[in-house]
C-alpha cells in the first residue's frame, strides 16, 4: 500500500483528517454549539477541578457572544447547569433533563461528582454576558469556581466551535488528535489525489483512518450505531405532535404529513412529488425532534440534524439502499465534512447558516452520490453543488428558537442534496468550481457576514417576524 509521502508533499503530510465522532455526535436538541457544546465543557471543567473539587463551595458560567444572544432559546442555561452537575448530553435521558434541571432550580443546590451537594442559584451563578467577545470564537464561556471563603480555585474559558465540538482556551484544534494515520489530507483535491494514486474510495480512506483511531473496536459497529440512531430519531419525530415550546406557537406537522401522504398512496393518489414529500417530512421529523430537546445526532450540528437522516432514509427506503450502502453514505459524508470543518466551518455563529445546513447538505449529497456507485470525481462535485448553492444562508432564529426558519430549511437542504448527487451522477466528474474553492467562498463569506446574521436573533427573519 502506498503511503501518504509517496502521493502528498511533505509539506502538507501533516494535515488530520476529522474523525467520524467529530461529524457524527449522539446528543440533544436544540442546538450542538448552544447546547451540547456547552454541557460538554460544564463537564470538563468540574472534572478538571480534579482534588479541588472537595474546596468547592460555588461555581458560576457565563456565556458570552452568540451563546448569550440566543441562549434563552437555544436551552444554553440548560446545559450549562446539567454540564456542572455531571451530565453528559450523549448520556443524558432527554426525558429526564427537564425533570433533573427542575429540581436543582427549585432546590438552589447543585450535586457534584464526590457525592456534596453546593448551593446555587441559577439568576447569580448563570450569566449571560451579551457585551464581551473574545477573538477566538464568539461562541465562548467561563466557569470559575470558588471555595468557602469567596478565593478562586480554577478559572477556564471555554468554546464552542460547533457540531458539539469544544475547546478550552490554551488548546489547539487537533491537540488530542495526534494518532499515526495511514491516510492524511488537508484538502479534496489532496483527498482526490489519495483516491486516485490509491484506487480507494472516500470511503475507504475514512474506514482506513478510524481503525487506525480505534484500534480493536468495530468501527463498522460504531457507524451502523450512528445510522440507527438517526433512522429512530426520525420514527420518533414521525409519532409525536402537539406545539413545541418557546412561545412561537409553531405545532409539529411531520406526524400529519407522513399520515396524509400514506392516506394518500392508500387511495391510489400518488403524486409525482411523493418521494419528495417523504424526504421533506423525515427533515421535520428530526429537527421538530431537536426542537423539542430530544434525542438526535448531530449531522454536523444539531440546527442542521435532519438533512443527513433524511437523504439517508431516501437512499434506504426509495434506492434499494443496503447495509454497505448506508456504511460508505456515512463514511463518505463525514470525509467531506472533515473538510468543511477544517477549512471553512460548520458554526452557524462563525459563518451562518452556510455552514450548517450548507455544510448538511454537502455531506448528505456526496454521501448519497457514493452510495449510488459514484465515482470520487463525482462525489467531490456532488458536494460542491450543495455548498456553491447555499453560499450566504443567514442563521437568523427567530426569537433564538431552532424553529422558523430551520425547521422547513433543513427540508429544502435535504432536497438539495438530491439534486446534487443526480446532477453529479449525470455528470463525469468534470466540472469548473472544485469543493476547495467552494470551501474558501464561504470561508470569506462568513468573515464578511454581519454579526447580526450569524447565530444572533439580531437580524433577518428574527426582527422582521414577532416572536411571541
Amino acid at each position: 500500500m502506498l503511503s501518504p509521502s509517496d502521493i502528498l508533499p511533505a509539506a502538507v503530510d501533516d494535515r488530520q483528517p476529522a474523525a467520524f465522532g467529530e461529524l457524527f455526535k449522539i446528543g440533544i436538541g436544540p442546538s450542538s454549539s448552544h447546547t451540547v457544546g456547552p454541557m460538554r465543557a460544564a463537564f470538563f471543567f468540574v472534572r478538571h477541578l480534579g482534588t479541588r473539587l472537595s474546596e468547592v463551595n460555588r461555581i458560576t458560567a457565563t456565556a458570552f457572544g452568540s451563546l448569550a444572544w440566543t441562549g434563552k432559546g437555544h436551552a444554553t442555561d440548560k446545559a450549562l447547569i446539567l454540564g456542572l452537575a455531571g451530565y453528559r448530553p450523549d448520556a443524558i435521558d432527554p426525558d429526564l433533563a427537564d425533570d433533573n434541571l427542575a429540581r436543582i432550580i427549585a432546590e438552589h443546590s447543585l450535586p457534584l461528582p464526590d457525592g456534596r451537594v453546593i448551593a446555587f442559584d441559577t439568576d447569580r451563578d448563570v450569566v449571560f454576558d451579551c457585551v464581551a467577545t473574545f477573538e477566538r470564537h464568539p461562541n465562548a464561556m467561563r466557569f470559575t469556581a470558588h471555595d468557602s471563603a469567596g478565593a478562586e480555585l480554577l478559572s477556564e474559558v471555554w468554546y464552542s466551535i460547533g457540531g458539539g465540538f469544544v475547546l478550552r482556551e490554551g488548546d489547539r484544534e487537533g491537540d488530542a488528535g495526534n494518532t499515526p494515520l495511514p491516510w492524511r489530507y488537508g484538502t479534496a483535491a489532496e483527498l482526490l489525489a489519495l483516491s486516485a494514486a490509491t484506487g480507494r474510495s472516500f470511503a475507504d480512506i475514512a474506514l482506513d483512518n478510524e481503525l487506525a483511531r480505534r484500534p480493536g473496536d468495530d468501527c463498522l459497529a460504531v457507524v451502523d450505531g450512528i445510522a440507527n440512531a438517526m433512522f429512530a430519531c426520525i420514527d420518533r419525530g414521525l409519532a409525536r405532535d402537539g406545539e413545541l415550546a418557546g412561545g412561537l406557537g409553531v405545532r409539529r406537522r411531520a406526524r400529519q404529513l407522513y399520515e396524509r401522504i400514506q392516506a394518500r398512496e392508500a387511495g391510489n393518489d400518488r403524486s409525482p412529488m411523493v418521494v419528495m414529500d417523504y424526504v421533506s417530512c423525515f427533515a421535520i421529523a428530526v429537527n421538530e425532534e431537536n426542537a423539542a430537546g430530544g434525542r438526535i445526532v448531530t449531522a454536523p450540528t444539531n440546527g442542521a440534524a435532519g438533512v443527513v437522516p433524511a437523504v439517508l432514509r431516501y437512499y434506504r427506503d426509495f434506492c434499494g439502499g443496503e447495509r454497505d450502502g448506508v456504511r460508505t453514505f456515512l463514511l463518505t459524508a463525514a470525509a467531506i465534512g472533515g473538510l468543511i470543518k477544517r477549512n471553512a466551518s460548520i458554526s452557524g455563529a462563525e459563518v451562518g447558516c452556510q455552514g450548517e445546513v450548507g455544510s448538511a447538505a454537502a455531506m448528505a449529497a456526496a454521501g448519497l452520490c457514493a452510495a449510488l456507485g459514484g465515482s470520487p470525481a463525482q462525489v467531490e462535485n456532488a458536494a460542491e453543488i450543495a455548498i456553491e448553492h447555499h453560499l450566504g444562508m443567514t442563521c437568523d432564529p427567530v426569537g433564538g428558537l431552532v424553529q422558523i426558519p430551520c425547521i422547513e430549511r433543513n427540508a429544502f437542504g435535504a432536497i438539495k442534496a438530491i439534486n446534487a448527487a443526480s446532477l453529479a451522477l449525470a455528470g463525469d466528474g468534470r466540472h469548473v468550481v472544485s469543493l476547495d474553492a467552494a470551501l474558501e467562498t464561504m470561508r470569506q463569506t462568513g468573515l464578511d457576514m454581519q454579526s447580526k446574521y450569524k447565530e444572533t436573533s439580531l437580524g433577518g427573519l428574527a426582527v422582521n417576524v414577532t416572536a411571541c
